[in-house]
């Protein structure tokens, strides 16, 4: 079996590959792997192939063989032509680029010095060098007029713009994928659309220990400063998903809700925050002070002439409590 026969049975089976991967539908994955049955596809349609290239090249040697002498000479020499053709265009095309004059030629080009019997030619540079060359120095002409006297955007400025740009689809990605949070990555949410979810969720399943206002029963009263397992966004979001005290706190609802779901519902009680229900369960836990809080009180005591003691509290909630005798 000939090269050529080789090639075009390669050809065949890639172009067979391909349309049966366009074909067969079979999503993220590759088809010749979720199918294996295509393998036997393949290898079926390989046999054929092969079993085509023989049949071609024994019906070509039978016709061969029924030519007269002349004739068969007349096929040879055609076949030669050809194959001497073949690259016909390639080989003057690639003398053309190099510029070398032919052996027979180069009597022209000698120069008429010699150095110990050795003669020198002078041949010029090859055109695809010289055409390179003259690319160069327009490419750096270019350069120089685009980004030194017109002021183009550098490396450094594309750079730039990119990450921005990135930035700008990370957070479009997040926004598009919300189940993407974990207790390092939750933020407060404040859409309304999310308080709203947020609530759903907790009246179906929390106010059963909390109440629907957030007041507290079985479980501890959400409204107030004080937490078992600390406040804010990552912690309760935390509790949440992985539950409370272990033998006596709340199951874990990471099996049961997704992290958007979980992030709606942390925020949702984190709005409960300071609403004052009716008939509020007794504090449980410590009071807890979110770190990153803006400062709503300062107090300046000044000790004597020379020291003062600053007081800064963020206990919106307690403060209340105390201002009502509570």
């Amino acid at each position: 079996m000939k090269a050529k026969s080789f090639l075009r049975i390669i050809g065949f089976m890639v172009l067979a590959f391909l349309l049966l991967e366009l074909v067969v539908e079979s999503e993220e994955d590759l088809a010749i792997i979720k199918y294996p049955i295509i393998w036997a596809i393949l290898a079926m349609l390989l046999v054929f192939a092969i079993a085509l290239e023989i049949v071609a090249a024994a019906l070509q040697n039978i016709l061969f063989a029924g030519l007269s002498e002349e004739a068969k000479i007349k096929f040879r020499n055609a076949e030669i032509l050809r194959k001497e053709k073949r690259y016909g265009w390639f080989n003057k095309t690639y003398k053309k680029m190099m510029g070398a004059k032919p052996i027979a030629q180069e009597q022209e080009i000698v120069l008429d010095h010699s150095y110990d019997g050795i003669r020198e030619l002078d041949n010029k540079l090859p055109p695809w060098w010289v055409y390179m060359f003259y690319a160069t120095i327009i490419f750096a002409v270019v350069y120089m007029v685009r980004y030194h006297v017109f002021d183009g955007i550098d490396q450094k400025e594309e750079y730039e713009i990119e990450i921005a740009q990135a930035k700008v689809e990370i957070e479009e990605y997040k926004k598009n994928n919300k189940d993407l949070i974990d207790v390092n990555t939750v933020e407060l949410l404040t859409d309304i659309g999310d308080i709203e979810a947020g609530k759903s969720i907790f009246t179906a399943n929390c106010a059963a220990c909390h109440k629907d206002s957030g007041a507290g029963g079985i479980g501890p009263n959400l409204t107030d400063d004080y937490w078992i397992l600390g406040g804010g966004i990552k912690n309760v979001f935390h509790t949440i998903s992985e539950g409370g005290r272990a033998g006596k706190g709340m199951i874990a609802w990471k099996t049961d809700l997704k992290p958007s779901e979980m992030a709606q519902v942390a925020s949702y009680v984190l709005k409960l925050h300071g609403t004052n229900p009716v008939d509020p369960k007794e504090p449980e836990g410590d009071v807890w002070q979110d770190p990153n809080a803006p400062v709503d009180n300062v107090e300046v005591k000044v000790i004597d002439s020379t020291e003062i003691q600053i007081e800064m509290t963020n206990d919106p909630v307690v403060d209340d409590l105390r201002s009502k005798g509570k």
